[in-house]
């Protein structure tokens, strides 16, 4: 299994959540690690964290929404560190509304920015580097990805979109050296919850999941990590989520009704 010791690691989405748990996950493996957000400050908070850990750090305050700016991006940590081993697709927001209640459908075009082109971009500039270092490319997806989610049309949609463009790459880089991995988290404590628009595109006032009964952060990262190092095809993190993979095919009403009870208990 490769260790990442010296590895050149871009991950977007760094400043807090899961990519902020995965950075320091991979921190005391002493790579190179690239930090990718829109917030500089947060972004500096926890590069200074990983460098306690033994990792180096190059931070660039990033807009993944902006195709030049993922250029960019990618530029600068090939210029600071002269390769880019492992690219970690982990920016991403969320909405939760029944789509009959939203007022405002301008957060199903940024969602789509966000969760889906902004992997798109930073793949597309990373890959000629990727295949040179026989490398990796990490897409932090969700179970909403694989199955629908009543409050998250938007969500899901974006999700769908994002498995769907890393499942065809994944095929085209056969030989290529380059592995493909999706991970598929169920509930997991991050700020994207307290970051979602609402049905008038405003950010909703509460969560409605039970936070303190959810998988944290820090132990979503520590499943990433092992999934990277033995370089899984897709990560699904519950038995709840590999179980419903196969009932959809034949019970996909009971699917519907385990999504649909999930989300009114919030967890």
């Amino acid at each position: 299994m490769p260790g990442y010791a010296g590895k050149v690691v871009l991950v977007t989405g760094a400043s807090q959540g899961i990519g902020r748990a995965l950075c320091l996950e991979l921190a005391a493996q002493r790579p190179r690690l690239v930090l990718a957000a829109r917030d500089a400050a947060a972004l500096e908070s926890v590069a200074a964290d990983c460098e306690e850990r033994g990792a180096q750090t190059l931070v660039v305050p990033t807009d993944v929404t902006d195709a030049a700016a993922c250029q960019e991006l990618v530029a600068r940590a090939v210029a600071r560190f002269s390769a880019l081993d492992v690219l970690v697709n982990n920016a991403g927001v969320g909405m939760l509304a029944r789509f009959e209640d939203v007022q405002d459908l301008r957060p199903y075009e940024t969602l789509m920015r966000v969760n889906y082109l902004g992997s798109v971009y930073p793949t597309y500039h990373a890959l000629p580097h990727l295949r040179r270092a026989r490398g990796q490319v990490v897409a932090v997806s969700s179970l909403a990805g694989l199955n629908g989610v009543p409050l998250r049309t938007a969500y899901a949609a974006t999700k769908h979109a994002q498995i769907g463009f890393f499942d065809s790459l994944r095929i085209e880089l056969r030989g290529s050296g380059v592995s493909v991995t999706v991970v598929c988290p169920y509930f997991v404590r991050s700020q994207i919850r307290a970051r979602s628009a609402g049905p008038d595109g405003r950010t909703v006032a509460a969560s409605p999941v039970r936070e303190a009964e959810i998988m944290s952060a820090e132990q979503c990262a520590r499943r990433v990590v092992r999934a990277m190092e033995r370089r899984e095809r897709m990560l699904v993190m519950t038995l709840k989520g590999k179980l419903g993979r196969w009932l959809k095919l034949v019970a996909p009403g009971l699917v519907d009704r385990i999504a649909a009870g999930a989300v009114r208990r919030g967890k």
